[in-house]
């Protein structure tokens, strides 16, 4: 089995996919946001790349079960009832929705992985329960994939570090684990930082830009590992509350 992480989504090939078990990661905010989401108890979560769509798609639904949510470049989108705050998606703001999200970064990397075996929704915030799953997949023979949503298309240092703790970890338990050269670079800077995300932020430019946005507060429940403990699978064109060990028909 190999583990292969990708810093940009633009490196993904066809190959990086077929076959396999894909995590998402974007840290700041989208994975943490959606995992907040569906922790509140939000239906699903359905991922766009651009707001028309998202729009267009909201008026299919009856105005009381659906919210528009997104930002571009940090600010939430006029007109949208949420931003991309995980703070914004509490019970009373989400309970018993499905909710129609489009980001600058993270959702266009959900849709850039759809093809692959089963896609999960990955950040600290959900770090345990994704691994879990990420390890049954190795169990059950399936190589894995880890997308960093990065930056408006460069790397982005917070995603490269929570994808290296994923690396660290699961060659940690499977020792014969073959990797490629972005999961050794990440693992490296998951050791760096260690346990000190806050630290990690502060270096990272998407980190420091949120801070001077004025979301600190998003910051430190992004930083908070298992903060939301929910697996978040992307099936469908919808992400879902999935459960931890089980076995489904597109997942493993």
């Amino acid at each position: 089995m190999r583990l292969d992480v990708f810093l940009v989504p633009s490196e993904l090939s066809p190959a990086a996919l077929d076959g396999r078990i894909v995590a998402v990661i974007d840290v700041l905010r989208a994975t943490t946001t959606i995992a907040a989401a569906l922790s509140a108890g939000a239906r699903t979560v359905i991922p766009f790349a651009d707001t028309e769509d998202a729009v267009r798609t909201a008026k299919q639904y009856e105005r009381g079960e659906v919210k528009l949510a997104g930002e571009r470049h940090m600010v939430a989108i006029p007109g949208f009832d949420l931003g991309n705050s995980p703070l914004e998606f509490t019970p009373a703001a989400v309970g018993q929705q499905t909710v129609l999200l489009t980001t600058t970064n993270g959702t266009r990397a959900l849709l850039a992985a759809e093809d692959a075996k089963a896609v999960y929704v990955a950040g600290f915030a959900n770090f345990s329960v994704t691994l879990e799953r990420l390890q049954l997949a190795l169990d059950t023979g399936h190589s894995l994939t880890i997308v960093c949503a990065a930056n408006e298309g460069t790397v982005s240092l917070e995603d490269a570090a929570c994808a290296g703790r994923f690396v660290h970890e699961l060659r940690s338990a499977n020792g014969s684990l073959d990797v490629n050269d972005g999961a050794r670079l990440c693992a490296l800077l998951a050791t760096h930082y260690g346990g000190d995300l806050a630290a990690l932020f502060r270096a990272a430019a998407h980190g420091r830009a949120l801070h001077d946005a004025g979301f600190v507060a998003d910051l430190e429940v992004c930083g908070t590992v298992d903060i939301h403990p929910v697996l978040a699978e992307y099936s469908e064109r919808a992400i879902r509350r999935s459960t931890a060990g089980a076995v489904t028909d597109r997942g493993v």
